[in-house]
């Protein structure tokens, strides 16, 4: 055995344990499994044609010295991404901690409380910088932030009569230019008309329903754009800003303004650059606008004993859930790096952050100072942290470029200069003397910094923020780490048991794929720099993309999508551009199975979509003659069918090839759904099931962590006819010869962590991967065996196998008063996360126990809902008041001096014995979310509410 090989470690079940699993189950061998449970037809004939597998040492060797071909210059470009410093408390306990990075989606509140606190703490640093009333947990970035606030007031545009039909949308040529690019893609679908032009001369009339600005300007002008707002509301235009959260800090908010919207990006509050992503990106608004809002809110509530508790709050209103009625497809959020930045202002507090952005509008003012000095010109009257310079650009670049300093040059005559914290005394030296040698005159250094301010006494921030007792406690680091740990102990994540979520594959995310992520020659580089300073990237993605290609069997990836919501999107967009170009932009027909993810026709309907339902079977596949009658039916207009594969039942569909046939003969694309690709590598792909363009969960399947809830990678992988279609980036060049517009701000989305999906790929090779697959497939059949004799499994495959996942039904046990919601809070006192509840059917739970489980940690999960079946045969409908009714039960409850329940504390605590070595306490009962909606509070209380209690 080669102790050495990566796929070892990764994989769950040891080679001793297989014959076991095999004779549970009930085959002879793997071969046998796979034989029962895939069409034959689909099998690829040869291995993945990949390199060979790296060590996890020789695979560091490799990314250290891959690394070094990266350049880290002092990063001087602004437009939007600013080098921070990450705190090192921060870095270690929150960005390098698997409690934090491993753990999933918020969904089940009670053992979620730490990040959901973590996500208020957020929430609350951008509604009082922004001047809003309500925020969400986050977005993916700024660019799409903006695209996602175009949408909203589009949306809400209806409420107000006379604007029913305006579809005009202003943005100001001050916007970001990626952010523009974005707006541009996911305007026309939706029939929204974009002008671009100078706001000063805007005219305001009755076509335009809404406009976005940019504060400071995107070469650092700082507008007051408060009478541009007040004319705007006497015309019904509603206003949105995309804002520089440090700036906020000095400058008068947006909402003190009378903006209707404010979003930016959050990646300045102690975010690595990390080529682009990921980054938090901010959404605030008006309460009156929640039912409208993309993503998720954070919001508090109370448990059934009345205590506070917080939870995903308006559920309902997810875009998921609306599905073609959509205004949004997101239904993610970049949760760990939001969790990082909340806790970057808890760590600073006011007083902290007032220093941090006054030393960096210091530093700027002295810059220009001296270059004023020098000769030159400065042309902004006004700014925060950036400087617009008249001078030689292509003599500057030279010298800077020789010193390692970035700055960005919007034209030849013209030099912009974006100072940000981690800019020292001796930097600003550096930066005169690059202009002082531009002019041949003799350098002086500075010895001090300017007090002088250059912004304006209207635009000074008068109005207090982040009083609240949590942003004015945490600032010495044993505060700081005592307060994460305090929350970190309220979470469950992959660091104490396993999270066996059906679709969303909650596998390893080794430790040798994350430690790159802290090496500055990967997390310090902008975006925007150079392709000469960013060779071990470019190498890095180009051969990450290469290895997708495989993969999937297609000819081109694109990185851009930074969640799979995106990639959807992207994917979708794609085949509109491919249809167009062929003089067919009228097709525009979606086929989407019922059984489909909600995010599928929501993307289709940004998309320009309109979405036609074809049906599923009892056994739940797609049925192909309720398929083939509409496919015949819109033949002339058939844009596209969204299918995954294997079915969200868990099931690999025989019929996939005639599917795909079908709609190809009828003029459309095939378009899959990569949720479950786990299932897939190595053993098929979407090329030979005869799709034309898949999507892949980074996050998922090529072992990228789902941070609490973000974040996601999204990529998608075409056929050859569509490489010529893929996104673009309007300052980096990427993308097909006849590339669509941005889909994100970053020219390769959430670069930085793609190095972990290059790393599972590297490390298990071709090899590692199909048995990974494999595994996969032997543990869903493992735990089926085990439970179907408790349980009914609801879809099998012909021969009665699942594929990765599993359906189990708990409809017929609400004849004994129980929910499947109840079984799910159950697990909780057995130290485990529910599986996915009530999707894609409404009462069951779908599990996926990937292939890292170990069949120890299977059997623990199997005895734990084995067990609960057996409570549920001892309780009736009339007695409400038992041990799955009351879960969980938290500490307080079990060690309080009076115990009524007409159960043991035994049976409520500990119900099996291998719970007493590693109890998890959850720290909240039940939460009631109907309460919370209620009565929606999505920032921390104000301090007088505590000085009251």
């Amino acid at each position: 055995m080669k102790t050495n090989a990566f796929a070892l470690r990764h994989i769950g079940p040891r080679p001793s344990d297989m014959q076991h699993m095999l004779n549970t189950i009930g085959v002879k061998d793997i071969e046998q499994l796979l034989f029962e449970t895939f069409p034959d037809k689909i099998r690829l004939e040869k291995d993945l044609e990949l390199d060979p597998a790296m060590t996890e040492y020789d695979y560091m060797s490799h990314i250290v010295a891959l690394g070094a071909k990266n350049k880290v210059f002092k990063s001087m470009i602004g437009l939007g991404y600013n080098e921070a410093i990450v705190p090192a408390a921060i870095q270690r306990n929150i960005f390098e901690n698997p409690g934090w990075y491993t753990a999933y989606t918020p969904y089940q509140a009670e053992i979620a409380q730490g990040r959901l606190e973590a996500l208020l703490n957020f929430q609350t640093t951008v509604i009082e910088l922004s001047g809003m009333e309500i925020a969400n947990a986050s977005l993916l970035d700024e660019s799409t932030a903006a695209a996602e606030a175009m949408a909203l007031l589009f949306d809400v545009r209806t409420r107000d009569q006379k604007k029913n039909n305006a579809n005009k949308f202003f943005v100001s040529e001050e916007i970001l230019p990626q952010t523009l690019s974005v707006l541009q893609t996911r305007s026309t679908p939706i029939g929204i008309e974009l002008v671009v032009g100078n706001h000063e001369q805007f005219d305001f009339s009755e076509d335009f329903f809404g406009a976005i600005l940019q504060y400071p300007g995107k070469y650092g002008q700082v507008y007051d754009y408060s009478d541009f707002i007040n004319t705007a509301k006497t015309k019904d235009i509603k206003v949105a800003v995309a804002a520089d959260i440090l700036s906020l800090v000095r400058l008068k908010s947006p909402g003190e303004m009378g903006a209707d919207v404010v979003v930016g990006t959050t990646q300045r509050f102690g975010i690595p650059l990390g080529y682009g992503g990921p980054h938090a990106g901010f959404f605030t608004t008006k309460e009156e606008y929640k039912r409208s809002m993309p993503g998720r809110i954070i919001g508090v509530s109370q448990d059934a004993n009345g205590n506070r508790a917080l939870r995903m709050a308006l559920q309902t209103r997810e875009q998921h859930i609306k599905r073609e009625k959509a205004t949004s497809n997101i239904c993610t959020a970049q949760v760990l790096l939001a969790v990082m930045a909340g806790m970057y202002a808890v760590y600073h507090g006011p007083q902290g952050l007032r220093f941090i952005a006054t030393d960096v509008h210091s530093k700027a003012v002295t810059i220009e100072n001296e270059l004023t000095k020098l000769g030159f010109e400065q042309l902004n009257d006004a700014y925060f942290d950036t400087i617009l310079i008249k001078a030689d650009a292509a003599k500057v670049k030279e010298i800077a470029e020789r010193n390692q300093v970035n700055f960005y040059y919007p034209d030849n005559n013209t030099v912009s200069i974006s100072v940000n914290e981690t800019i020292s005394l001796k930097d600003v030296n550096t930066v005169i003397s690059i202009f002082a040698e531009v002019t041949g005159k003799p350098f002086e250094a500075v010895t001090e910094l300017s007090q002088e301010a250059l912004i304006p006494v209207k635009l000074e921030r008068t109005s207090p923020f982040l009083q609240h007792e949590v942003f004015n406690t945490y600032h010495s680091e044993s505060q700081l780490m005592r307060y994460i740990k305090k929350l970190e102990r309220k979470d469950l994540a992959l660091n104490h048991s396993m999270i066996s979520l059906g679709s969303c594959t909650m596998k390893l995310n080794a430790a040798a794929e994350m430690l790159p992520l802290s090496l500055p020659s990967w997390n310090n580089i902008h975006p925007f720099a150079p392709a000469s300073q960013t060779e071990g990237y470019l190498t890095m993605l180009k051969k990450l993309e290469a290895q997708l290609n495989v993969i999937t069997g297609f000819a081109g990836t694109t990185l851009q999508p930074n969640s799979g919501a995106q990639g959807e999107y992207a994917g979708l967009m794609v085949i509109r551009a491919y249809h167009e170009s062929r003089g067919e932009g009228h097709r525009n027909i979606a086929l989407i199975p019922a059984s489909a993810h909600g995010t599928n026709p929501a993307s289709a309907a940004m998309a320009g979509m309109k979405v036609v339902v074809t049906k599923t079977t009892e056994e739940g596949n797609i049925d192909v003659e309720d398929l083939r009658a509409k496919a015949l039916l819109h033949k002339d207009n058939l844009s596209c069918v969204m299918i995954t594969y294997p079915s969200t039942h868990g099931v690999y569909e025989s019929s996939i090839i005639e599917i795909t046939s079908l709609i190809h003969e009828n003029g459309g694309q095939v378009y899959m759904d990569g949720a479950n690709m786990n299932a897939q590598v190595g053993l098929t792909n979407p090329a030979k099931i005869g799709a034309d363009v898949c999507h892949l969960n980074l996050h998922k399947t090529f072992a990228i962590p789902h941070g609490g809830g973000g974040p996601g990678v999204g990529p998608i992988c075409v056929a050859k006819h569509l490489v010529e279609f893929l996104p673009t980036n309007p300052v980096v060049k990427v993308g097909g010869e006849n590339a669509i517009t941005a889909i994100s701000a970053a020219p390769y989305g959430s670069a930085l962590v793609c190095l972990i999906s290059y790393g599972y790929i590297s490390m298990l090779g071709a090899e590692g991967l199909k048995k990974s697959t494999q595994t996969a497939i032997l543990n869903a059949n493992y735990m089926k065996a085990r439970l179907e004799q408790h349980f009914t499994i609801l879809y099998t495959g012909e021969c009665g196998r699942a594929a990765h996942e599993m359906i189990v039904d708990c409809r017929m046990f609400k004849q004994n008063g129980i929910e499947v919601t109840d079984i799910a809070k159950r697990l909780m006192d057995y130290g485990f996360h529910a599986p996915t509840v009530s999707f894609p059917v409404a009462g069951t739970l779908m599990i996926e126990p990937t292939e890292s489980e170990d069949v120890a940690e299977i059997d623990r999960f199997c005895d734990a809902l084995i067990s609960i079946r057996k409570e549920i045969e001892s309780v009736t409908a009339e007695d409400t008041n038992n041990v799955l009714k009351n879960a969980p039960h938290t500490l307080a409850m079990l060690t309080a001096e009076n115990w009524e329940q007409p159960y043991s504390r035994q049976q409520a605590a500990y119900p099996l014995e291998y719970i007493a070595e590693n109890k998890f306490w959850p720290s909240v009962r039940r939460v009631d979310d109907a309460f919370g909606d209620r009565n929606l509070v999505c920032s921390c209380a104000p301090i007088e509410a505590y000085m009251e209690s």
